[in-house]
């Protein structure tokens, strides 16, 4: 009923205020966050169990010496900073060891790897309120700090692979002419750099899924603030407004679960996919400000949920395939870089919109259409690769012999190789 009464008191204030306190509570997170070229680069120099188990290790620094809780700038050093130094850490090798240890199966590896978020969204809230009820909010900090001690265990436990096993076990559970020829591609020129790749910023086909990025974290970001206070303004009750950010976190669940194996049957191109997600969801946030009463907005949250989810699941799988495993790493810490100047900048720019309309609806709008703008920078980048692929085509297309007879010319010059070898002997 606290945290109720406190979102009912923020409703009352200007959007653009929400917004700011928002961006500024989360602006040392982010910044840390902001760090995953870092934590890619180091990946690529020692290894992915020593970033993760480094990243197990910062966030329960921030939250044990934030018991201490000096003063507010004190709390932004170790809860925020720290904090998300080690989500970056933690987070970056985790998603990056899960591709390179699946190859055919990488689409639902991340969707199952991703789930995890889901259950943490869905328990978190709940469990830290009772935490706090039973010891404090100091007490509270240190046992949360504790229980992200455990990625340290987690670090640990992921073994390196090298290229050979990797490369063995694509080809035994990839049954031959079953059209993997793209895998197989992809498995020979695995061999990771040592060095971070800078040089990824010039390659257009990285740059134009780095737009896409920026766009859709500049989306993400609305639904999730604007989704109380809307409900609020509808005159719904504060004991089912509550029960909104639970249906968007099931749903959630569920579509990164039901695209990851849909992704795996590989029915469909990832970047296809994507680009579908991305569309259902700019028109679920289009059409969620129609609902007029709770059941209307509990069935738009749960279809924006459900896309997000499935958005989630397959995203780092199509960079995988944009940029090839070998510039993986680096790739995914500069596309998390890169996209969060959109988290940066989306909440802000929706709390302006709102406050000129005067509507809570103007920030799902604004949503809607910057994920169509996103879309088309999807489809711009399925372009240029479908040329680049037909462009290796035509230059790697064996030439066809002017001859008219090919077979007695092979002949002719099979026997003229003969009476040299008899001239040599």
């Amino acid at each position: 009923m606290k945290a109720i009464s406190f979102l009912s008191a923020l409703c009352d204030c200007s959007v653009t205020s929400i917004s700011l306190m928002f961006l500024t509570y989360l602006s040392c997170s982010c910044f840390a966050a902001d760090l995953a070229p870092v934590a890619s680069a180091l990946c690529v120099k020692y290894s992915h169990r020593a970033v993760l188990v480094t990243g197990g290790l910062l966030p329960f620094s921030g939250m044990a010496l934030g018991f201490l809780g000096l003063n507010m700038v004190w709390m932004y050093a170790t809860t925020g900073f720290l904090q998300g130094l080690g989500i970056s850490f933690s987070w970056t090798p985790a998603i990056s060891i899960v591709s390179h240890y699946f190859s055919k199966k990488r689409a639902l590896a991340n969707a199952i790897a991703s789930a995890g978020e889901c259950a943490f969204a869905f328990t978190f809230g709940p469990f830290f309120q009772w935490l706090i009820g039973q010891y404090g909010w100091k007490g509270a900090l240190l046992i949360i700090g504790g229980i992200q001690l455990n990625i340290c265990v987690c670090g640990v436990l992921m073994r390196p692979l090298k290229s050979n096993c990797c490369l063995e076990a694509s080809h035994s559970e990839t049954p031959p002419g079953s059209g993997a020829s793209r895998i197989e591609k992809e498995e020979k020129s695995s061999t990771t750099h040592k060095t971070f790749n800078w040089m990824l910023v010039k390659r257009p086909e990285f740059v134009l899924y780095a737009m896409f990025g920026i766009l859709a974290a500049m989306s993400f970001f609305v639904p999730p603030l604007f989704l109380v206070p809307l409900s609020y303004s509808l005159g719904i009750d504060e004991s089912w407004t509550a029960s909104l950010l639970s249906i968007l976190a099931m749903v959630d669940f569920a579509g990164r679960l039901l695209c990851g194996w849909y992704a795996n049957l590989h029915v469909t191109k990832t970047i296809h996919l994507l680009t579908m997600t991305i569309t259902l969801i700019s028109t679920s946030l289009m059409l969620l400000p129609l609902a007029n009463n709770y059941l209307s907005l509990a069935i738009f949250t749960g279809f924006y949920g459900f896309f997000f989810g499935t958005t989630v699941a397959v995203h780092i799988t199509v960079l995988a395939d944009v940029v090839g495993m070998s510039d993986f790493d680096s790739a995914l810490g500069l596309f998390m870089l890169i996209r969060s100047t959109g988290g940066f900048l989306g909440p802000p720019l929706a709390g302006l919109i709102v406050d000129m309309a005067g509507d809570y609806k103007a920030g799902f709008y604004m949503a809607g259409a910057t994920l169509v703008l996103a879309a088309v920078f999807l489809v711009i980048l399925d372009q240029f690769q479908q040329r680049s692929e037909r462009g290796s085509q035509t230059n790697t297309k064996p030439e066809k012999s002017t001859l008219p007879y090919p077979s007695l010319h092979f002949l002719k010059l099979q026997n003229r190789s003969y009476q040299e070898h008899d001239v040599v002997v």
